[in-house]
């Protein structure tokens, strides 16, 4: 029942900046070896060098998610890099709002699913035969609350995260017998990239109407559930969907 991840190798999708980098550091700082992908090259390599510069076990790939060859590139590497995975986390992401009758409706919906679904499975598919390997494999998809209500103009979105939320069900059950849990976040407001563009009063009156906290999330504050879950002692829950949101979805006025 250790609570330690020391040793462990985690690959963090999405790395580059937010939730991921600050996944990435709570995981190195703990002592685990990191390989961080983003599509954001330059991006990607300054954090694995700056955790290097601490004294830190990291290394960065570039890395398209909706490319699934290079997927299945990118996770043979980290895994002979570091002599095997033991933590996959999906994290990577996109936006973009549009009206279901927009003209770039399709591009958005095709856009959506294929980053923050369809790469999930594809990275999950890739690590598999690695993490099998593992003494305490642990897979945790990075959804929204989205997937548990709904924002006008934001079907593509809400729709990648729902089916993010019953893939990890579904995958939970299939692997289960295998040791490995498979659970989902669902983060709620967080100061990101995602809401930088979001004014600052409107994030405010937004939190204070919505949020039992009255506040937005820090990317941390999500980095350390996907921590708990991935400790070797965490290993009887599987199947969640966990939101991080300050009390949103709790909250009815």
């Amino acid at each position: 029942m250790s609570r330690s991840v020391a040793g462990s190798t985690v690959l963090i999708t999405g790395a580059a900046s937010g939730m991921g980098r600050a996944t990435a550091e709570v995981f190195a700082a703990e002592g685990a070896h990191v390989a961080l992908t983003d599509i954001a090259a330059e991006s990607v390599r300054e954090v694995a060098d700056d955790l290097v510069h601490r004294g830190l076990s990291a290394e960065a790939w570039t890395l398209d998610v909706a490319d699934g060859v290079a997927i299945e590139a990118v996770v043979a590497q980290a895994a002979a890099r570091f002599g095997g995975l033991d933590i996959v986390v999906n994290n990577a992401g996109v936006g973009g709002f549009a009206a279901l009758d927009a003209e770039n409706y399709e591009m958005i919906w095709a856009r959506a699913l294929g980053v923050m679904l369809t790469a999930h499975q594809r990275i999950i598919r890739a690590a598999l035969p690695h993490l099998r390997k593992s003494a305490a494999p642990r897979i945790v998809n990075i959804a929204s609350t989205e997937a548990l209500g709904a924002t006008a103009r934001d079907s593509a979105y809400a729709a990648a995260k729902a089916g993010v939320a019953g893939l990890t069900r579904a995958l939970a059950v299939e692997l289960g017998p295998e040791g490995i849990t498979v659970n989902c976040i669902c983060p709620g407001p967080i100061l990101t990239g995602m809401t930088e563009a979001i004014p600052a009063g409107d994030k405010e009156t937004f939190a204070r109407r919505r949020t039992a906290l009255r506040r937005y999330g820090r990317p941390e504050e999500v980095a350390h559930i996907t921590l708990s879950l991935c400790l070797p002692a965490a290993s009887y829950i599987t199947g969640a969907t966990i939101p991080v949101d300050g009390g949103l979805m709790a909250r009815n006025a």
